[in-house]
């Protein structure tokens, strides 16, 4: 873990890793689908209506986008909601100081395999390098954590140092801003047990960044799937933007459907 120590400046340990068991991502069957690397898996909410979790990419190495997101980052990196690890894994191949963080134990376990640095803990209790992170990254849905993001959003603030660059995976379609309940669920109808969640489209969230004092510094789509670039209206940054993409597998033309 020396590289996030030294970035940081905090000795990350193992000891302090294992929060009280946390009621949503920690039980089956998201725990049973990330030991197999298989889905089906799904979050369903109370009305019966289900949103497919992309389980095998997240067991898989990270794809063509998710490099092209990886090479925006900055300084030190928090993985907010790292899963199984595929993200963190990758940094750490780019010789990028990286830790990943998740409430689910078997999410950490797989990382840790990976060869990745996690912690099991969730984002709103205390975490190494509060206020001298460079990136943190909220992919895959986890702008939805907590189930408000505009709390989530004031979260990242606090754990960014005054230039940080914050990246964010926005729901697709325009107009999606939702608060809801959820559970998970697979094929064979278990489920674990009932958590907030959130799920935001760009427009709503570039709405809720400006209020919550942020500015959008870049946004694009690729493969299907929604981001932005962050960082706050107060940083001290003289860079106008995260670094342009130079690959053309985040170009808009290459969205899905």
């Amino acid at each position: 873990m020396s590289g996030v120590r030294e970035a940081t400046g905090v000795r990350i340990g193992r000891q302090a890793d294992t929060p009280p068991e946390s009621g949503s991502w920690s039980n089956d069957p998201y725990s049973r689908a990330l030991r197999t690397g298989r889905g089906p898996l799904f979050l369903r909410r109370a009305d019966g209506w289900l949103l497919p979790l992309d389980v095998e990419r997240w067991c898989a190495e990270a794809d063509a986008v998710d490099l092209a997101v990886l090479r925006r980052c900055e300084g030190a990196v928090l993985d907010v909601g790292c899963g199984p690890g595929r993200l963190v894994a990758a940094l750490g191949a780019l010789g990028r100081p990286v830790l990943g963080i998740d409430v689910s134990a078997a999410a950490v376990a797989r990382t840790n395999r990976l060869g990745g640095q996690a912690l099991r803990r969730s984002v709103f209790e205390s975490l190494p390098g509060e206020g001298r992170w460079g990136t943190a990254l909220l992919i895959d849905g986890n702008v939805g954590i907590g189930g408000e993001p505009g709390a989530l959003l004031d979260r990242m603030a606090q754990l960014l140092d005054m230039d940080g660059l914050l990246i964010v995976e926005t729901a697709p379609g325009p107009d999606v801003d939702e608060r809801v309940r959820v559970r998970v669920t697979d094929a064979r109808g278990a489920v674990g047990s009932p958590f907030p969640w959130a799920r935001i489209g760009t427009p709503a969230l570039l709405r809720l960044a400006e209020r919550a004092g942020w500015r959008a510094v870049d946004q694009w789509a690729a493969g299907g799937r929604c981001f932005v670039a962050l960082r706050r209206c107060d940083a001290r940054s003289t860079n106008s933007s995260a670094e342009p993409p130079n690959s053309a597998a985040v170009t808009s033309s290459q969205r899905a459907g």
